[in-house]
């Protein structure tokens, strides 16, 4: 199972709770209801912006519904907005718009993104860190939208909201020296009953108030909703499907932290700890880990598992477009762990020696995936992974 069907099985169950499951009030029966979407983004990765056009969105109640098929209703931008995703962290969202359709259940959407063309050379472009501004080559079907499998009841009389968790992190593709960059998105959709919970909230340590540290909240291993603190340490993690998590907190230069058995509900915010008792992992040295993958369409990732669980992704590689090039930078040391507590009087980070230096580095493509374990303790000749 890869990636994106893991992380599809763990949010199932926040989806169906956050949707109304499959039946009942909600089934839509009659009547009509409205759909409401906005956008966030998760961090990203050596960019100072990353801009998109959005056109449209589109709801079809048949998963095989093509393009030209009759039944789409749509929640139409005019004109085409261009939003910088890297504004839309740490809890912000951007309002795309709703429409009314008929009440039932809708199994397809499709994100349409206006193209880079003469009059508007860089509707969707990336900035690099101390770049310039270059046109994003998007997908060949671009023109039909971006196909997401979604499972989302619209009751009559109600108004269905939906995110758009748009990760440009993982979705801004390097093409070798070429200084050209792809767009291949990764976008999680996510039901929101209220703004009443669905959220986590905490602090880490102000000096870690940068990009290059990353919060999370992942099951299984499969990050759910990601964020950068902003230049307090403060972060923001919404929407977040009702269930419990493990918060994993990575930064350059520092150890992993993670923090177990953190609850999301719907009804209050959950707060993690203050300004004055941050998240603060100790100083790591660093290891660079790299390799290729074959095909160069494929994902890696490096998971460290924990003594007594749990197993986190600590990193997500950008492979390169044309070579299949990846590079990860590991901590040596132990990672810490603790438990979450409510209103803790202080946070009791413990090192668990035992998973000093030891990842799981995990490829993925079309559905197939393969791993190899490294001791990061030590140098790590290339590693290689074929895919068929």
């Amino acid at each position: 199972m890869n990636i994106g069907s893991r992380l599809a099985a763990v949010l199932a169950a926040g989806l169906l709770a956050a949707c109304g499951g499959g039946g009942g009030e909600g089934g839509g029966i009659g009547g009509t209801g409205t759909m409401h979407v906005s956008l966030t983004d998760a961090p990203s990765c050596g960019y100072d912006h990353v801009n998109v056009t959005i056109d449209r969105v589109r709801v079809h109640q048949s998963a095989s519904a093509a393009d030209a098929d009759s039944g789409w209703s749509e929640v139409v931008l005019s004109p085409a907005r261009r939003v910088d995703l890297l504004t839309l962290s740490n809890g912000v969202l951007e309002d795309l718009g709703q429409t009314q359709l008929p009440a039932g259940k809708y199994t397809q959407l499709r994100l349409v993104l206006a193209p880079n063309d003469a009059a508007h050379p860089l509707a969707n472009s990336v900035v690099p860190t101390g770049g310039t501004e270059t046109a994003l080559t998007t997908p060949s079907a671009q023109q039909s939208g971006l196909k997401m499998n979604v499972d989302i009841d619209v009751a009559a009389d109600k108004i269905a909201d939906v995110v758009l968790d748009f990760d440009a992190c993982k979705s801004v593709v390097k093409r070798g020296n070429s200084g050209q960059y792809n767009l291949k998105p990764v976008i999680t959709v996510i039901p929101v009953l209220s703004d009443a919970g669905l959220r986590v909230i905490g602090y880490v340590d102000p000096a870690l108030g940068t990009s290059s540290t990353q919060v999370s909240v992942q099951a299984a291993g499969v990050p759910v909703k990601a964020t950068a603190p902003d230049a307090t340490g403060r972060f923001v993690l919404y929407p977040v499907p009702v269930g419990t998590y493990d918060l994993v907190v990575t930064s350059s230069g520092r150890v992993t932290a993670v923090m177990t058995g953190v609850p999301v509900v719907s009804t209050a915010f959950t707060t993690l700890n203050t300004a004055a008792i941050p998240i603060s992992p100790p100083v790591a040295t660093l290891r660079s880990v790299t390799g290729t993958i074959t095909p160069v369409t494929g994902t890696v990732r490096a998971l460290q598992p924990l003594t007594g669980g749990p197993t986190v992704e600590v990193a997500w590689a950008a492979v390169d477009a044309l070579s299949g090039a990846f590079n990860f930078s590991l901590p040596i040391e132990a990672p810490v762990k603790t438990a979450y507590v409510a209103n803790p009087p202080a946070l009791a980070f413990t090192a668990d020696s035992a998973a000093a230096g030891k990842y799981t580095l995990e490829a993925a493509s079309a559905g197939v995936v393969k791993t190899q374990q490294i001791n990061a303790s030590a140098v790590v000749p290339p590693v290689t992974f074929t895919i068929p």
